[in-house]
C-alpha cells in the first residue's frame, strides 16, 4: 500500500512523472528529501475570522505540528471550510453537510497517512467525524475547547445560556439598555465555544467517549496552555497512527462505542442537537441509532453533570472535577469500558487514570445525580408519527404534563412579526407552536425552536411555555420545548395539520405529543393540504442540492446519498 507522498498520485498516466512532478512543485515551499520521506500527518485548518469559537486554531495547529514532527512524521496543514454558528446564514446546520463533504473530499484528494480534525462550533466537530468515517484515514480530533466563564455583578456568566435568560429578562423589562449593553460585553470573555452543556461541548464529550480525541480533550478551557499541550501530544498520536496505519474510525466506532456515546449524552444533559449528529455520524457507518433504544437508555442513565442549561455550573468547573475520564467512572457499568480509543487505551485504561478531586461537585455519583433520569426523551404520537425529541433535564417539571391551546406561527417570520403583538391572543397556559422550519421548510432547520415568551406574558412573569416545532434549538436554552417533529410540516408532517385553537397534550411520563383533533378531522385537513413550494434559491447550486436530498431529523439530516445503505 502506497503511503506518504506517493499517496493518491494526481493521474497523468505515468505514476512515475506523477511523483516527479509531485516532489517538484512542493520543493518550491523548501520542503527536504527527508522530510518529504516521512509519513504524513494531514491537519485541518478551521481558523475564520467570522467564527470566534475557532480563535485559537493557530496555537493549536503549532502545537500539533510540533508533536508531528517530535514523533517523526510530517505535518501537512490544508484548509476547510469553517462554520460559526452566530454568524452562519441561514443556519449552521444548513452548512453541516457542506463541510462534511469538502472535509471528506480534501482527505481523499491529498496525500496522506492519517489526519488530525481541528473543531469546535458546534456543526463543525459533528461535520468532521462524518467525513472521518466516511473516508475511512486513521483520523485524531481535537476540540478547541470552552470559553472561560465571565462575570457581571458578582455573577458567573456563560454563553449562552445566560445570553437568553438574560435577554429574557431584558424583554420583560427587569433589565436596561445600558446593562444589557454591559452583559453583551462580559458574556464571551474569550476564544473557545461557549462554556455550558451547549452543542460544542455536548459533541467533544461524546467524541471523547467514542474514542476518537484523548482524554480531556472535551473540557480543557480554549485559552490554557493544557489546550496546546493536549493538541501536541494530539500531534504524536497522529505519527504514530500515520505509521502503523491506524486504528481507523471503522475499526474504533463499534455499536458499543455509539451506544456509550448516547449514555454520555444522558448523563451529561446534553444538547438535543447532539442526537441529530449522533444519528448522521452512526448512519455514515454500518450501525444505525435506534430512537426507542436512546429513549429507554434515558430512562435509566442519570444526568451526572451539574452544568447549565440542566445544572449550575460551567465548563471549566467539570474539567477541574476530572473531566469525561470521571464521569466514565462514575457511570460505571452504564458504559462499555473494553471500548478502544486512538491512542491504543481501552476506556477501562482511561478511567483508571480519572483524576479524584476531593470536594467537587460538578460530577455526581450515581446514587446522588441531578436528575434521576437522562437529559433527553423522545416523544411519539399524532403529532410526531417518526418522533420528536425534548430535553427534559432543562424543562420546568410542571409543564412536563400539559393540555394547553395551540397558538400557531406558520414560519419563523411569522414568528417574529407577531409574538409580541399586544393583541396576540394567548395565555401562559398555551402552546405556542411554530411550523415550516424544518430541514426543508426553512430551511436548515434554525435554533428557532426556543420561542421567546410572548412580551406581554414575560412583562407579567410568564418564564416557561410549552413550546412545540420541527426546528432545532441551541443546547444552550432551557424551557419545555419539544423539537424534531418529525416528519417535518413543510414535506406534509402532521404538525402542518395544526390549528389556532387546537388542543395539545404533552405528556414526557408516557413519552407521548398529542394533537386532540379527530382522525376523520385530520384527514379532511391533510386532504385540502397544498404542497409547499420550493424556494426560488432552491434552484441552483447547494441550496438545490440541500433541498433535494436532505434527510429528516431521525435520520441524522445528512444527504440521501451520502448515508451507508445497511450494515456490511
Amino acid at each position: 500500500m502506497s503511503s506518504g507522498l506517493r499517496k493518491g498520485l494526481t493521474s497523468y498516466g505515468d505514476a512515475g512523472f506523477s511523483l516527479f512532478l509531485r516532489k517538484a512543485f512542493i520543493k518550491a515551499m523548501g520542503y527536504s528529501d527527508d522530510a518529504l520521506e516521512r509519513p504524513i500527518v494531514g491537519i485541518t485548518n478551521t481558523y475564520s475570522d467570522y467564527n470566534p469559537c475557532h480563535g485559537n486554531v493557530p496555537q493549536i495547529i503549532e502545537a500539533a505540528k510540533r508533536g508531528v514532527m517530535l514523533s517523526g512524521a510530517m505535518p501537512f496543514v490544508f484548509p476547510t471550510i469553517s462554520i460559526a454558528e452566530s454568524f452562519a446564514h441561514p443556519t449552521s446546520m444548513y452548512l453541516r453537510n457542506l463541510m462534511a463533504m469538502d472535509t471528506e473530499e480534501m482527505i481523499r484528494a491529498q496525500p496522506m497517512d492519517s489526519v488530525i480534525v481541528i473543531g469546535g462550533c458546534d456543526k463543525t466537530l459533528p461535520a468532521q467525524v462524518m467525513a472521518a468515517i466516511s473516508a475511512d484515514l486513521p483520523t485524531v480530533v481535537i476540540p478547541v475547547g470552552p470559553m472561560v466563564v465571565g462575570h457581571h455583578k458578582g455573577e458567573v456568566l456563560g454563553a449562552c445560556t445566560d445570553c437568553r435568560r438574560l435577554w429574557a429578562k431584558y424583554r420583560a423589562g427587569d433589565i436596561d439598555d445600558a446593562e444589557i449593553e454591559a452583559v453583551n460585553g462580559r458574556l464571551a470573555p474569550s476564544v473557545g465555544t461557549c462554556m455550558v452543556m451547549g452543542t460544542a461541548s455536548t459533541m467533544a464529550c461524546m467524541i471523547e467517549a467514542m474514542g476518537l480525541s484523548l482524554p480531556m480533550s472535551a473540557t480543557i478551557p480554549a485559552p490554557h496552555a493544557e489546550r496546546f499541550r493536549l493538541a501536541e501530544a494530539s500531534g504524536k498520536v497522529a505519527a504514530e497512527m500515520a505509521k502503523a496505519k491506524g486504528p481507523k474510525p471503522s475499526e474504533l466506532l463499534t455499536p458499543a462505542s455509539f451506544r456509550n456515546a448516547q449514555v454520555v449524552l444522558q448523563a451529561i444533559g446534553g444538547s438535543t442537537n447532539g442526537l441529530i449528529h449522533l444519528t448522521a455520524m452512526a448512519h455514515r457507518s454500518p450501525h444505525r441509532l435506534d430512537l426507542e433504544a436512546f429513549d429507554q437508555l434515558g430512562r435509566e442513565v442519570p444526568v451526572l453533570v451539574d452544568l447549565k442549561p440542566s445544572g449550575e455550573h460551567y465548563m471549566e468547573h467539570f474539567h477541574h472535577a476530572g473531566g469525561v475520564p470521571k464521569l466514565l467512572a462514575q457511570l460505571g457499568d452504564l458504559v462499555d469500558l473494553d471500548a478502544k480509543t486512538v491512542t491504543g487505551q481501552t476506556l477501562r485504561d482511561v478511567v483508571a487514570d480519572a483524576e479524584e478531586v476531593p470536594g467537587q461537585d460538578a460530577i455526581r455519583p450515581r446514587d446522588n445525580p441531578i436528575k434521576s433520569e437522562g437529559g433527553l426523551a423522545i416523544l411519539h404520537g399524532n403529532l410526531a408519527p417518526r418522533g420528536a425529541v425534548i430535553k427534559q433535564s432543562a424543562a420546568s417539571p410542571k409543564l412536563l404534563q400539559h393540555t394547553g391551546r395551540a397558538v400557531v406561527f406558520e414560519s419563523v417570520e411569522d414568528m417574529t412579526l407577531r409574538v409580541d403583538d399586544p393583541d396576540l391572543d394567548v395565555t401562559a397556559d398555551d402552546v405556542l407552536v411554530l411550523r415550516n422550519a424544518g430541514p426543508k421548510g426553512a430551511p436548515g432547520m434554525p435554533e428557532a425552536g426556543y420561542l421567546p415568551i410572548p412580551k406581554k406574558l414575560a412583562r407579567g412573569g410568564t418564564k416557561d411555555m410549552v413550546r412545540i416545532s420541527d426546528a432545532r434549538m441551541s443546547g444552550t436554552a432551557f424551557g419545555t420545548i419539544v423539537l424534531h417533529i418529525t416528519p417535518e410540516s413543510a414535506v406534509g408532517g402532521p404538525l402542518a395539520l395544526v390549528k389556532n385553537g387546537d388542543m395539545i397534550r404533552l405528556d414526557v411520563g408516557k413519552r407521548s405529543i398529542e394533537l386532540l383533533v379527530d382522525a376523520a378531522e385530520l384527514e379532511r385537513r391533510g386532504a385540502a393540504l397544498k404542497p409547499a413550494a420550493a424556494p426560488d434559491e432552491a434552484r441552483r447550486g447547494y441550496a438545490w442540492l440541500f433541498n433535494e436530498t436532505i434527510l429528516q431529523a431521525d435520520e441524522g439530516c445528512d444527504f440521501d446519498f451520502m448515508q451507508r445503505t445497511g450494515k456490511g
